[in-house]
C-alpha cells in the first residue's frame, strides 16, 4: 500500500471547485485515466452516495464503485472503492485561499498482484499523472 497527497491552488471560488470536483460526471475531463463515471445512487450527494467509475490502466478497462465516507460542502469529501479490483480511499480538501481554492487531494491505494513487484514505478507513475490531472483541473476551472 502507498500514499499520496498533491495540493494546487486554483483561482476560483472554493463552492465551485467543490461542486466541480465532486461531480463524478466531470472526472473524465480531468483525470487522464478516467473514461467515464456516473452517480448510481438517487438523491442530493452526500455520505453513503455511490458512484460507478471506468478507468483505463494498460490497455484494460476497470470498473469500481466508489462510495462517500465523509461529505462537508464546499470543505471536503471522503471515499473509498467498494468494488472493484484495486482498494483505494481517498479524501479531497477544499480550502479558500487568497481568493481562490487551495485544493489537496490525498490517499492510499493498495497495489497488488503484478503491480506489487513494481509498487515504487506504480507510484511514481500515478503521482506524475496526479500531479498533470491537477494541472488541467485548474486551466480547466480558470478558463471557464
Amino acid at each position: 500500500m502507498f500514499t499520496f497527497e498533491n495540493s494546487i491552488f486554483i483561482n476560483c471560488p472554493q463552492q465551485e471547485v467543490f461542486d466541480y470536483v465532486s461531480n463524478p460526471a466531470n472526472s473524465h475531463r480531468f483525470q487522464s485515466g478516467t473514461v467515464s463515471a456516473e452517480w448510481i445512487s438517487k438523491g442530493p450527494p452526500g455520505v453513503g452516495s455511490t458512484h460507478r467509475s471506468v478507468t483505463r490502466s494498460m490497455g484494460r478497462d476497470i470498473e469500481s464503485t466508489v462510495e462517500y465516507i465523509a461529505w462537508v460542502p464546499p470543505s471536503q469529501f471522503s471515499w473509498r472503492v467498494v468494488s472493484g479490483p484495486i482498494p483505494a480511499e481517498g479524501t479531497s480538501r477544499f480550502e479558500s485561499e487568497n481568493g481562490g481554492t487551495k485544493y489537496t487531494m490525498s490517499g492510499k491505494i493498495e497495489v497488488g498482484g503484478v503491480f506489487k513487484l513494481a509498487e515504487g514505478l506504480v507510484k511514481k507513475q500515478l503521482q506524475k499523472q496526479h500531479e498533470a490531472d491537477l494541472s488541467v483541473l485548474k486551466r480547466l476551472l480558470e478558463e471557464g
